[in-house]
């Protein structure tokens, strides 16, 4: 049981190392996400896999991981973001496609 704990308290402290580099050299990440509320949705997704499967990915992959879950979470509502002329030339855009 120890060994479970101690391979989560690696996965997470890998997780935050990673967040927090990400976080510092992205201005979209400061701007729209918060560090901690980061970390703490990643430690949710951790607990739905085993810390091995964390701790055995390279950093370079796990990097790339967590990049592309940031990248989620710092886009998501901007549509709510945008007035209705705007939301208006978005949808005509979609519409060409």
């Amino acid at each position: 049981m120890q060994e479970v704990a101690r391979e989560r308290d690696i996965a997470i402290a890998r997780i935050s190392k990673i967040v927090d580099n990400l976080i510092q050299g992205n201005s979209l990440y400061q701007e729209r996400l918060d560090k901690q509320e980061i970390i703490q949705h990643l430690i949710r997704l951790l607990d739905k896999f085993s810390p091995e499967f964390i701790n055995v990915l390279s950093d370079g992959e796990l990097t790339d991981r967590i990049d592309s879950i940031l990248v989620i979470e710092a886009v998501s509502g901007t549509l709510n973001d945008l007035t209705a002329e705007q939301i208006e030339m978005f949808n005509t855009a979609v519409e060409r496609r």
